[in-house]
C-alpha cells in the first residue's frame, strides 16, 4: 500500500516543478546573492538600506533550501527609490489624525535557471502612525515592519511562485 501512494505522489512532484519542502519554487537552484539596496532617495539613510538587505538574505535563508553565494544562480538587486511621510487622516479641523510612512524598492530578479521568471518591479508598503507621534521615536519601528513586509512580497513574487 505504502508502495502505491509513492508511486502516485511522484508524479504529483514532478509536475508541479522544482519545489523545495519549504514551498520555495528554486527552479533547481542551489544558490542565490543579494546585491546591497542602496538608497536612491535623500529620506532613506544607508542603516535602512543595510537593514534592508540583510533581512531580504535571511528570510530567503530562512524559508528556502538555498545557499548565499557571491553569485548565486538566483540575483537579487535593486535600489530604495522612494521614502515618503503623509498625512493620510485628516479631522474636521483640517488636521492630521494619522501619518503613514511609505518605502518604495525596485527589484531587478535574475533566475539564471529559468529565465522567463527573472523580473524587474517595484514593490511597494506602508505604515501608519499617530500624527501626535513624532517620526523619530516610531521610525524605527514602522521601518521594521515595512522591511517585513517587502522582503516578504518579494521572496513571494520570486520564489513562492505556486
Amino acid at each position: 500500500m505504502k508502495s502505491l501512494f509513492l508511486i502516485a505522489l511522484i508524479p504529483a512532484l514532478i509536475s508541479c516543478g522544482i519545489y523545495s519542502f519549504t514551498g520555495a519554487d528554486t527552479s533547481g537552484a542551489s544558490s542565490f546573492s543579494v546585491a546591497y539596496f542602496g538608497p536612491e532617495t535623500a529620506l532613506a539613510t544607508p542603516i535602512l538600506a543595510q537593514n534592508f538587505t540583510e533581512s531580504l538574505k535571511d528570510l530567503i535563508l530562512q524559508q528556502s533550501t538555498l545557499n548565499i553565494s557571491d553569485k548565486g544562480e538566483l540575483q537579487y538587486e535593486g535600489a530604495i527609490t522612494s521614502y515618503e511621510i503623509a498625512p493620510v487622516s485628516v479631522q474636521s479641523n483640517e488636521t492630521a489624525s494619522l501619518n503613514r510612512l511609505t518605502i518604495t524598492v525596485k527589484v531587478v530578479y535574475t533566475n539564471t535557471i529559468e529565465p522567463t521568471k527573472s523580473f524587474e518591479r517595484s514593490f511597494t508598503k506602508y505604515a501608519d502612525y499617530e500624527s501626535s507621534q513624532d517620526i523619530l521615536s516610531v521610525e524605527d519601528e514602522l521601518n521594521s515592519q515595512i522591511v517585513a513586509q517587502l522582503t516578504q512580497e518579494i521572496f513571494n513574487a520570486s520564489l513562492g511562485n505556486w
